[in-house]
């Protein structure tokens, strides 16, 4: 039984449609997982101190492997791999030498970080007491194993790629969403909250290791090296280096936003990062997807000058973003409540949890179409070799993502009008603690203002390319409309049919409301002659599997 499995495991996926849609299933059984995960540990933890805990011990392990751990991602190792393909001494000396390298200074970055975890804990939290940041210190520092295994699986990942192993690396991100679900389980009862981490920390090391036998029989296993090539390392580093910046101004936001939430009621940063999975849901499944399907064609076309190409490339999925974005956005926030309750809504995650998770997942959708569009318009500039320019954007949008949320928060307390209107319009009047949603409407509001110069810099630098996306923003702006109306007048009208207590009505309430309304959006879309529902409809209709296989790199282990 266990040699069946490790064929199956080691097996190579040659066909473009084998690959692609293997990476594609375990990538949406990975997001199952995760949902799965935060229900676990809504229902046996819940939004409270505990739960605030786990997720700030987070954020300085984040930020070493976002700015660390991924200058060794598997997108920029690839193609010096590639370079050496058929040599296999030369193979061989550069994943030496990269491992060496890189662990060194792995090593050197936790150790230091180790013993300054104290004071980068008081850094990024206000108005703890001295037990919660002991506690949060004592878990940030289990979880710098993390980013050591995953850059490890990084390395390793590399190479089981680079041999067409797809299986392997598309296992490794269930092996670690379940050893997290294994330790909120079986670990949590016995030592609290560290029974979580200890689960990551055991989930990222199998991360790796699911890698290892195979990496080992290719004899491809790294090993130190006395005198490893740090030009190389250098090289590589220059290479990754505008990713790795975009990934850490990313988790420097997460940490001023943690920042913030610390000095608000228990259970705000449990709010914050949950509607934040919650949204990073349809993200994945539209923004990601369509801009890294796009990217090798977009590389392709500009190097070899057909500019005009280029455009349309970028063109198509810019209007099937907005084509799928908005109606689900208006459907998220309309059956908010129900999308929660469903998920997460066990245990200790009461009602009132529901309702302000809700209103922060609203918050956080209100801003999806914005988000997705960043996605393609980073890989587009990167395509044409422009890593400067998304850099410059990114950070200067980062400064706004960090200050929005502070002055919010201000108005909040200081605008009595304000904060009445924002309770009353979200629907979350007398609940304590709503000033959390100060935090994903900066976020949001910070991403907008990131995609809007995006798009200005885009059409500055090529005329008359986004003229097309104006009119899918029209007809995505209508059917979206009438399918949240729809969907709307259907959560009023089954209410009484399925009830709003049991898990079971709340989701088939909101289910059939939602079917409702998309089957009303696509009526609108029929009418408007949508050129985006035609292409869908010929794609689901049509032998589809021509598209290349795409190189999937783990940005964020969820």
């Amino acid at each position: 039984m266990v040699r069946r499995w490790l064929t199956i495991l080691n097996r190579e996926i040659s066909g473009v449609h084998h690959a692609a849609y293997l990476l594609g299933g375990f990538a949406l059984l990975s997001q199952i997982l995760a949902l799965f995960r935060d229900r676990l540990l809504a229902a046996h933890i819940g939004p409270g101190v505990y739960l605030d805990i786990y997720y700030a011990a987070f954020r300085v392990p984040d930020f070493i492997y976002a700015s660390v751990a991924s200058l060794v991602s598997v997108s920029v190792l690839i193609p010096f791999l590639s370079e050496r393909e058929g040599k296999p001494e030369e193979e061989k000396s550069f994943m030496d030498s990269i491992f060496t390298c890189f662990f060194l200074v792995m090593i050197i970055v936790s150790a230091i970080t180790f013993f300054l975890m104290p004071y980068l804990a008081k850094f990024f939290l206000q108005n703890t007491s001295v037990e919660v940041t002991a506690s949060i210190v004592m878990l940030a520092r289990i979880l710098l194993l993390q980013p050591i295994f995953l850059g490890i699986s990084n390395l390793f990942g590399s190479i089981t790629q680079s041999r067409n192993r797809f299986f392997l690396y598309a296992v490794s991100p269930l092996l670690y969403n379940a050893a997290i679900i294994f330790g909120i389980v079986f670990l949590v009862p016995y030592m609290g909250i560290a029974g979580v981490v200890v689960g990551v920390v055991i989930g990222a090391f199998l991360h790796f290791l699911i890698q290892l036998p195979f990496v080992s029989s290719e004899g491809m296993l790294p090993r130190f090296i006395f005198k490893p090539d740090w030009k190389l390392f250098r090289t590589v580093i220059r290479v990754s280096l505008p990713r790795t910046l975009a990934l850490a101004a990313t988790t420097v936001e997460l940490i001023f936003i943690t920042f913030y939430a610390s000095s608000m009621v228990n259970g705000s940063i449990s709010i914050f990062n949950l509607s934040l999975n919650l949204q990073s849901v349809p993200l994945a499944i539209i923004g990601v997807s369509y801009s890294l399907a796009a990217f090798p064609t977009l590389s392709r076309l500009f190097s070899q000058g057909e500019r005009e190409k280029f455009i349309e490339h970028m063109v198509v999925p810019a209007r099937h973003i907005i084509f799928w974005s908005l109606p689900i956005s208006v459907l998220f926030i309309t059956l908010r409540a129900q999308i929660v309750r469903t998920i997460l809504g066990s245990g200790n995650f009461n009602w009132e949890d529901t309702r302000l998770t809700a209103a922060a997942l609203a918050l956080f959708v209100f801003s999806l179409v914005a988000q997705s569009l960043e996605q393609l318009f980073i890989r587009g500039y990167y395509a044409t070799g422009n890593t400067r320019k998304p850099v410059v954007i990114n950070l200067f949008s980062s400064i706004v993502t960090i200050g929005a949320p502070f002055i919010l928060i201000k108005c909040f307390y200081w605008y009595p009008v304000f904060s009445s209107f924002i309770e009353h319009l979200l629907k979350v009047e007398g609940i304590s603690g709503t000033v959390v949603l100060m935090l994903p409407l900066g976020f949001s509001i910070g991403t907008i203002v990131n995609t809007a110069i995006f798009w200005f810099m885009f059409e500055t630098d090529f005329p008359n390319s986004t003229k097309a996306l104006w009119r899918t923003m029209f007809n995505g702006f209508a059917a979206a409309i009438i399918t949240g109306f729809i969907a709307k007048l259907g959560l009023g009208y089954f209410d009484p049919v399925f009830g709003h207590t049991g898990v079971f009505g709340v989701f088939a309430q909101g289910f059939v409301s939602g079917m409702l309304g998309i089957v009303a959006g696509i009526g609108i879309l029929k009418l408007l002659k949508s050129k985006e529902l035609e292409d869908v409809s010929h794609v689901l209709t049509s032998k589809i599997f021509r598209q290349k296989t795409v190189i999937l790199d783990q940005e964020r282990v969820d």
